[in-house]
């Protein structure tokens, strides 16, 4: 009985600290979530650099770490302050009247009669619409301006976070295997089964990181760099918001360029409209039908509508950093499953 009740009271102890540790690092979350997300992708190079140098493990590290930092934090760093200056200047022209999103609005009315008509018909006012987009593009834009004004008083926090990050990649990248075994032995749920779970995290984040990243930059390129033949302002701004709307499966970009080539057309630039219709949907819309299943459907063995779902609602719970959390959640759902499935389901066994 003594045995038992001291068990149970240290289990619950167990408990209490590691939640009040969670705790603890609640602000450091994102942090340590992505250092653990590089440390996955990255920990290949690792391995290939222990085999080619030596058993070195903090030089092997260091040098990956710093091909990490040229290769990912520094591109990401330089595209998001881009992304921040572009966008304050685009807020500034609407404030200013410079752009009037109403008056292209008007235009595309103008030169597509029917689309009012059929708005219509579905039984929305254009007038109201109109409003609606103009206030909409004026909030985003207003919301942006303020987003870069904190980031710029929070700058200080933000390097922090960046320099904790790097820091705890170095340590993952070399100890990192270290730091599973511990945890096998730690967690009470199999080490077969714990090795299992562990290899499908490191496998769907390296995937869906991987995989998403490189969509949405050679999307968000290919964007930009149309934009700019095109003559279109704001070529920067634009490329980097398709690339992080083409982290969306089966939206992407073309919520951008779309609206866009039909501006041109009602505005009585047809070529242009014509060469962006055309780019965007063979080759922008490509790339995303070439890769994302190439680079992330194979690797995560998810199917394509799982992958959509668990990337919207990741993306509505946690943000940008939920294009990875949700199709990770997926995978090691099905994973769990899987495992129940195959070791404790005696009906389908017997059967």
């Amino acid at each position: 009985m003594k045995d038992k009740l001291e068990t149970r009271s240290f289990i619950i102890m167990l408990l209490l600290v590691s939640i009040a540790f969670l705790w603890v690092l609640k602000p450091f979350w994102m942090s340590i979530f992505w250092a653990c997300a590089v440390a996955v992708i990255f920990y290949p190079l690792q391995r290939k650099l222990q085999h080619s140098l030596g058993d070195k493990p903090n030089r092997n590290a260091l040098l990956t770490l710093l091909i990490a930092v040229v290769i990912v934090v520094i591109p990401v760093l330089g595209i998001a302050y881009s992304f921040i200056q572009e966008g304050v200047q685009f807020y500034q022209k609407v404030d200013s009247g410079e752009i009037r999103p109403g008056q292209f609005i008007q235009q595309i009315e103008t030169a597509f009669p029917f689309i009012p008509e059929l708005l219509e018909k579905l039984g929305i006012e254009t007038d109201n619409l109109r409003q609606k987009i103009s206030e909409f593009a004026v909030s985003a834009s207003r919301t942006l301006a303020e987003q870069a004004l904190t980031v710029g008083q929070n700058t200080f926090s933000f390097v922090v976070s960046v320099a904790l990050m790097i820091y705890l990649v170095f340590f993952l990248l070399r100890d990192g295997h270290l730091l599973i075994n511990l945890m096998v032995r730690a967690l009470p749920l199999g080490d077969q089964r714990e090795r299992e779970l562990f290899g499908k995290f490191a496998e769907v984040t390296r995937a869906t990181v991987k995989g998403n990243i490189v969509v949405a930059m050679v999307q968000g390129a290919l964007g930009g760099i149309i934009f700019a033949i095109l003559g279109i302002p704001g070529a920067l701004l634009w490329g980097v918001v398709m690339a992080f709307l083409s982290l969306i499966p089966a939206v992407g970009a073309g919520i951008v360029w779309l609206p866009v080539a039909v501006y041109l057309l009602a505005t009585g630039s047809v070529w242009e409209g014509v060469v962006l219709i055309t780019y965007g949907a063979v080759v922008i819309g490509l790339a995303d039908n070439i890769l994302r299943p190439l680079l992330v459907g194979r690797d995560t063995k998810l199917p394509d509508y799982i992958v959509l779902f668990s990337t919207l609602g990741g993306l509505s719970l946690f943000g940008i950093t939920g294009f990875v959390i949700g199709p990770l959640v997926a995978a090691l759902f099905m994973a769990f499953w899987d495992i129940f499935m195959r070791e404790f389901n005696v009906d389908g066994q017997s059967g």
